[in-house]
């Protein structure tokens, strides 16, 4: 694989076998904007015309004298040694290192004065312009670039959002990798539902061996999640949301064992989203069941106490189950994410011994990478396992928050 990660981690590329795509660009406009702003002729330029643009900035008024502004050569060399002193440091573009270097002293004496940093700040765009940029790249950088570019298919950007680099976002709304799995997964969804669901509607019997699959879990999530934990009265005006969330968090979680897909339940921001559709579902349907201030008295669990008592207790009580409702929704979002991470960060240890027994070049490596591909597969069938248990799990959690919702203490 040409990403050593192994799809932990959101991207804006799908990574694949080097030999399904190939990179050939053939000049350095053919690569995308942002692959060039993170190479180091670009960045040297861009560290000039930034530096020239510093200069022109009037000196601030101080009490206390400037540091002076290092010479131009001397200031661009000590941010490429910088730059290169450590790997997180790669593709940093100047400005950056001048806020991020804390022997930088000249420059943290200057930005701290408003008026110098907002024309700074100002000159920053006007100075160094991409479209102004003309340097070419011989045939050694792009065979190099090309090397570094095999087997990833780089997702379009068609709302303008406009990558950092392959992980980060620089600005706009970028879409990534797992942005079109969760896109995907919940168009599988309808397809699925919405075909069963017409049926019905017309009176017609839902034939078929999915059919059957998808109702066996239907019927379990009600009778053995629902219904128990918030009632048989309430549950089914929550079966909805409870089905909606189960089949996409296990769409998401299965998606982690397709190769060169991804599990988007391993990206925080996903998780945290899911809990926050859970808490969303608690508030409106706590509310609804007991007015706003209801829902918020009915934080407090009910204690027969002389108002003495109530007046030193109730108080610290509340504040403790208000802070415990936000903190137990935030675990919610975190349990999914470590069980889904955790599993593939082993999955990637075994993985990674036939590598190591590969360069052992040993009478050990046929044994070693033997037991690494039976304890890769074995372990991916409990990987499979996971993707189910997890969705159950927090589809439970969550049917359990909102009983507690719509119910007295």
């Amino acid at each position: 694989m040409s990403d050593p990660i192994l799809h932990i981690k959101d991207a804006y590329y799908f990574d694949v076998p080097k030999f399904l795509w190939r990179s050939d660009r053939s000049t350095r406009d053919e690569f995308p904007e942002w692959w060039v702003r993170l190479d180091d002729d670009y960045q040297q330029w861009e560290a000039g015309k930034l530096y020239d643009a510093l200069a022109t900035i009037p000196e601030p008024k101080t009490e206390k004298p400037l540091a002076p502004i290092p010479a131009k050569q001397e200031l661009i060399s000590t941010y490429e040694h910088w730059k290169h002193a450590d790997h997180a440091r790669a593709g940093i573009p100047f400005d950056r290192y001048l806020t991020l270097d804390k022997s930088q002293q000249w420059y943290k004496q200057r930005s701290e004065n408003p008026a110098w940093l907002a024309s700074w700040k100002k000159a920053q765009p006007e100075a160094a312009q991409y479209k102004d940029y003309s340097g070419q790249w011989g045939k050694e950088k792009l065979a190099q670039y090309n090397q570094q570019m095999h087997g990833k298919v780089l997702i379009p950007q068609p709302f303008g959002g406009r990558p950092k680099n392959l992980y980060e976002p620089a600005e706009g709304f970028v879409i990534s990798k797992f942005m079109i799995i969760e896109l995907v997964v919940a168009m599988l969804l309808v397809a699925l539902f919405v075909r069963a669901g017409s049926k019905i509607r017309s009176g017609e019997r839902p034939r078929g061996r999915i059919t059957n699959l998808l109702e066996g879990f239907l019927v379990f999530i009600r009778d053995q999640v629902a219904r128990p934990a918030i009632g048989k009265h309430d549950a089914d005006r929550f079966l909805p949301l409870l089905w909606t969330i189960f089949f996409f968090v296990l769409g998401c979680n299965l998606f982690g064992m397709l190769p060169w897909a991804g599990a988007p339940t391993a990206a925080f921001g996903v998780t945290l989203a899911l809990a926050g559709v859970t808490l969303a579902a608690v508030f409106v349907s706590g509310m609804a069941r007991f007015g706003i201030i209801g829902f918020w008295k009915n934080q407090i669990p009910h204690m027969d106490l002389p108002w003495y008592m109530a007046v030193l207790i109730i108080p610290p009580l509340f504040v403790i189950e208000v802070v415990g409702l936000f903190i137990k929704h935030a675990v919610l979002a975190v349990r999914l994410l470590a069980n889904m991470v955790a599993g593939h960060l082993v999955l990637l240890g075994i993985m990674g011994l036939a590598l190591v027994a590969a360069e052992l070049s040993t009478s050990a490596w046929a044994g070693i990478a033997t037991a690494s591909i039976i304890g890769s597969a074995l372990f991916s069938v409990m990987e499979l396992f996971v993707a189910f248990l997890q969705a159950f799990v927090f589809t439970l959690l969550s049917a359990l928050f909102i009983g507690a919702a719509v119910h007295h203490h």
